[in-house]
This record gives C-alpha cells, sequence and structure tokens, in this order.
C-alpha cells in the first residue's frame, strides 16, 4: 500500500465515525441548527445592536483578562519577561477600556478582523465540506464555506461605510447558513 491509499483508508473511516456520530446525535445538531438560525434570524432583524453588543462584550473579555495580567505580572515581578507580561495586560486593559466606551471606533477594528475571520472559518468550512463530500448534503457545509469567504470580500471592500451594521448582519445570515446547514444534516441522518 502506498501512502495515497493509507490518506484514502483513513478518510474512510473518519468519514464512518463522522457517520455514526450523526446517526446517534442527530437531535442534538437538531437543536443546535436551531438556535443558529434563531441567532441569526436576530441579528439580521438588529444588526446595530449585535455589532455594538459584539463589541462591548469583546470589551469586558479584555478588560478583565488584562486586569488579570497586570495583577500577575506584580505579584512575579522578578519572573523573567515581567515587562512583556506588564505590557500585554495593560494593552489588553486599555482596547477593553476603548471598546467599552467606544464601541463605534471598536466596530471599525472588529470588522477588520471579522474579515479575517469569515476568511480563515471559510476555508476551514470549505475543507470540512472536502472531507465530508461523499457524505449526504456536503453541499451545505461547502456553501456556507463560500459565503464565509463572500462575506470576508464584502466586508474588505465596504469596510468604512458600513461597520457599525455590517458586521452584525453578516453575522446573523453566516449563522443562518451554519443552522440551516446543520438541520438539514441532522434531519437527513434522522431518517437513516
Amino acid at each position: 500500500m502506498n501512502k495515497i491509499d493509507d490518506i484514502n483508508i483513513e478518510i474512510q473511516h473518519i468519514q464512518q465515525q463522522m457517520q455514526e456520530y450523526l446517526q446517534i446525535h442527530w437531535r442534538l445538531f437538531l437543536a443546535e441548527g436551531i438556535f443558529f438560525i434563531f441567532l441569526g434570524l436576530c441579528a439580521i432583524v438588529i444588526p446595530q445592536f449585535f455589532t455594538v453588543a459584539i463589541v462591548v462584550f469583546l470589551g469586558w473579555i479584555l478588560l478583565f483578562g488584562g486586569i488579570v495580567h497586570v495583577s500577575r505580572a506584580f505579584v512575579f515581578a522578578n519572573m523573567p519577561g515581567f515587562g512583556w507580561w506588564l505590557f500585554m495586560g495593560v494593552l489588553q486593559v486599555i482596547v477593553g477600556y476603548l471598546f467599552i466606551t467606544k464601541p463605534v471606533a471598536g466596530a471599525l477594528t472588529l470588522t477588520m478582523l471579522m474579515t479575517v475571520f469569515f476568511a480563515l472559518e471559510g476555508v476551514a468550512k470549505i475543507s470540512l465540506a472536502l472531507m465530508m463530500r461523499p457524505l449526504a448534503n456536503w453541499g451545505f457545509i461547502l456553501f456556507s464555506g463560500i459565503t464565509a469567504l463572500v462575506f470576508a470580500l464584502i466586508i474588505w471592500i465596504s469596510w468604512s461605510e458600513s461597520a457599525q451594521w455590517l458586521l452584525g448582519l453578516f453575522l446573523g445570515i453566516n449563522m443562518i447558513f451554519l443552522g440551516w446547514s446543520l438541520v438539514k444534516i441532522s434531519l437527513h441522518h434522522k431518517a437513516q
């Protein structure tokens, strides 16, 4: 056997495991799909709210994380790299504070980061879809990956004009596609 045969056997094994898991746990995937569709619809109806909520939520996470970094840096002040630990903590505190107090400016920054997220997520979904390829409904995951790449391109092109609402809208659309994919896959595996 050569390496390609070994890889094909491994892929078939992974696909068989994935199919068995989907058949056993189809209800969980169905519930997850419905949940993502609901969240996606909420984000589409009020995209400005979701955009600001994402920025503020991330701001609080960064602020608290930065406080922990700074505290630890002072507790271990003699540790090599003290300055770098302190710098990282102070940077997190500052960025977190700015996201909380200036969510619109934070939305501009996060929208650019979401461009990277959608691009990487698109590549990951396309890769996963190609791994699932012989299984039923694998094309829905592929479609979801392609839409994520298209979203990344659209955000990149219209970044400064639409950052206040585009992030929430695209996040909602992306969640609906993911939810729809999970619902279709789960219902297919229910029947088997």
